[in-house]
């Protein structure tokens, strides 16, 4: 399970649209690429949880979503993690006002409340569209590289991030398919 923004199905287009060129010349194996539909920002990612711990964990996130104002956020922009040269996963910008970090924040302290560890890792808004494949090659990896530094994703459109939502994540042979189990709505502006 999760804690994720939803992205909407115009972005998520405008998305797959800047993204196709890179996956003519990156196909599978080598990037496995997230479906459009299945994009979004990830708050929190919690693991295998209970139905009752789920429960809980949306009571307690409900009463601090409602605590924060809806916010917009700007989409665009491409990049690699960890970098371009040994790219593990490719993703597409945010830039998102001090509102979204203060979201997240809150999340962060109700999990931490409710058991769940904290995430080390300084957060980086961004939209993961893609996953390097496990085996690849030096070759392959300047491949990428090339392929990253000869496209430019402007700015596709902005979010208006009104709710939160805890997702179920289901592995099937096609890909992840999630199912949203909660929704979480932010102050109104």
């Amino acid at each position: 399970s999760f804690v994720a923004v939803e992205i909407p199905a115009g972005i998520q287009s405008a998305l797959a649209r800047s993204i196709a060129p890179l996956q003519t010349v990156l196909p599978k194996p080598l990037i496995r690429w997230v479906a459009p539909e299945n994009i979004h920002l990830t708050l929190k990612f919690l693991g295998e949880v209970s139905p009752a711990n789920l429960e809980r964990l949306a009571e307690a996130l409900k009463a601090e979503a409602m605590a924060h104002k809806a916010f917009t956020m700007s989409v665009g922009g491409l990049g690699a993690f960890p970098t371009p040269h040994h790219a593990r996963i490719l993703w597409i910008g945010l830039e998102a006002p001090s509102a979204l970090m203060a979201l997240l924040r809150a999340v962060e302290a109700v999990a931490a409340r409710l058991g769940y560890a904290s995430e080390d890792r300084p957060f980086s808004p961004h939209l993961t569209i893609g996953r390097v494949g496990q085996f690849v090659s030096g070759t392959d990896l300047q491949r990428i590289r090339n392929a990253l530094e000869g496209t430019i994703v402007g700015t596709l459109g902005t979010v208006s991030v009104d709710s939160v939502h805890i997702f179920k994540s289901d592995l099937q042979p096609g890909g992840s398919v999630y199912t949203r189990l909660y929704t979480l709505p932010l102050k109104s502006t």
